[in-house]
């Protein structure tokens, strides 16, 4: 074994027995080295070997700490509940009535010779032209609409992230994301061979001379951005930031994956500048729009109506579409026969477009319990997101604070580690889900959650 990974088993045992508790701050790295009489190189990897075990979190400007809980099974991919009761991890949000407006395709897929079509086998990446067709309405945005032709289908957005990762990016090579990202995206990225590489923001997304900067230092193989309604910030980029996005892309010879999941919950239309989200904005077109060649988009129905009967989506340029459709049937990532009868069905019939203004009526009064709770805090967030991005007050650390929430209000939420890309870049913040429980149960959990910021670690 590795010198590195035996010392990092004894901090893990010292950690396991209670010698090392939550919170715990570890000591500077080349004073570790000077300890244990290793080099700085062996403690670098100790510390990351530590890290990469889910057993201390690196914070910005403040050093290493033991986590103040082990970290949650599956959390990065699966956005999996803690142990608390009331979960605001998990985003899945239903809208009142939505099973019903559900129900009326699913009693047309019933009569046996629809089953029996649409459970033969799995779907084809290219669907048929009349899903594709309906996948176009369920994208489109005012000034921009796929082709029909190059729309393919997943199983969800995950599977449609994973096929468009691995369609761009080879195994050891460096793909480009946000410096707070989409905590499915480093696992898979982990899992396909793929190096992230953190991108500095503002409050109008990546910064494109960050972006040059990086790339012209060591290139990237592609970019993976949320323009709309960022995961975890909720912020917005405004068109002109896109075309300057746009614009690099077409010079540095990039291709992006957008990820358009959340961005249904902002009203259509076109405007510029509306970072941060501000009320009664509404987005620009899709990055897609700015740069067609350069730009793979990936949705789902996931968040729309469900995640245990959805498709997932993804308009390419037409020169990745042969490849992109080799990695869907390749890792298996194709829809199910059934889900994207069901999805076609429903982008048809309306039931879409309805649970949408149902959820984005919903967003509003969830926000307004974010107001009442959470109003005199450094709350981030948009009227038109399910999520709020809170910088906790100190001295609360993120992973201390996310522990307690858990034992002592009763709610689960995640810490900022979970979404900050590389080590020692772990804000003091925290993501507050808002989808998931009922807004009963949503105000009383926020009640808490206020009260406990304002106790003591």
């Amino acid at each position: 074994m590795e010198e590195y990974r035996r010392i990092a088993d004894r901090v893990e045992a010292a950690v396991r027995d209670g010698r090392l508790g939550p919170g715990d701050r570890l000591p500077p790295q080349r004073v570790f080295a000077r300890r244990h009489r290793i080099a700085n190189s062996t403690a670098i990897r100790v510390y990351g070997e530590l890290a990469r075990r889910g057993l201390v979190v690196g914070e910005v400007g403040r050093g290493t700490f033991v986590r103040a809980a082990p970290p949650l099974p599956g959390s990065a991919l699966a956005e999996a509940t803690g142990a608390a009761p009331v979960d605001l991890q998990l985003n899945y949000p239903v809208a009142e009535g939505q099973s019903e407006l559900m129900a009326r395709a699913l009693a047309a897929l019933a009569r046996p010779d629809v089953l029996a079509e649409a459970v033969s086998g799995p779907a084809a990446a290219t669907g048929t032209p009349h899903a594709r067709e309906a996948a176009v309405s369920v994208l489109a945005r005012p000034g921009w609409a796929p082709d029909p032709e190059n729309v393919l289908f997943a199983g969800n957005s995950r599977q449609a992230i994973a096929a468009a990762l691995s369609a761009l990016v080879p195994p050891g090579g460096r793909l480009g994301v946000e410096a707070l990202t989409y905590p499915l995206v480093k696992a898979v990225a982990e899992r396909l061979g793929i190096r992230l590489v953190p991108l500095a923001l503002d409050e109008d997304g990546i910064r494109p001379e960050a972006l040059a900067a990086v790339h012209r230092a060591t290139p990237l193989a592609a970019l993976y951005v949320q323009p709309t309604l960022h995961n975890p910030l909720s912020t917005t980029m405004g068109a002109t930031r896109r075309a300057e996005l746009a614009e690099l892309l077409r010079l540095l010879d990039l291709t992006a994956v957008e990820d358009t999941t959340w961005a249904f919950l902002v009203p259509d239309g076109i405007a510029d500048g509306i970072a941060g989200g501000i009320a009664g904005a509404s987005a620009p077109p899709p990055l897609a729009a700015f740069a067609p060649d350069r730009v793979l988009l990936v949705d789902s129905l996931s968040k729309r109506l469900a995640p245990g009967l959805t498709v997932g989506y993804l308009a390419v340029p037409g020169r990745l579409r042969a490849a992109v459709a080799e990695a869907l049937r390749s890792g298996a990532w194709t829809a199910g026969g059934l889900a994207l009868a069901a999805a076609t069905r429903w982008a048809a019939d309306g039931t879409v477009a309805e649970a949408v203004a149902a959820k984005r009526a919903d967003t509003e009064a969830r926000h307004a319990l974010v107001r009442r709770h959470l109003g005199g805090h450094a709350v981030r967030t948009s009227p038109h997101a399910y999520y709020c991005w809170w910088e906790l007050p100190a001295p609360w650390r993120a992973e201390t604070f996310a522990a307690a929430a858990a034992e002592r209000a009763g709610v689960a939420v995640t810490p900022g580690s979970a979404f900050a890309v590389g080590p020692g870049t772990a804000p003091d913040a925290i993501r507050v889900g808002l989808a998931s429980p009922p807004r009963a149960v949503l105000d009383a959990a926020l009640a808490r959650l206020a009260a406990l910021a304002a106790e003591a670690p």
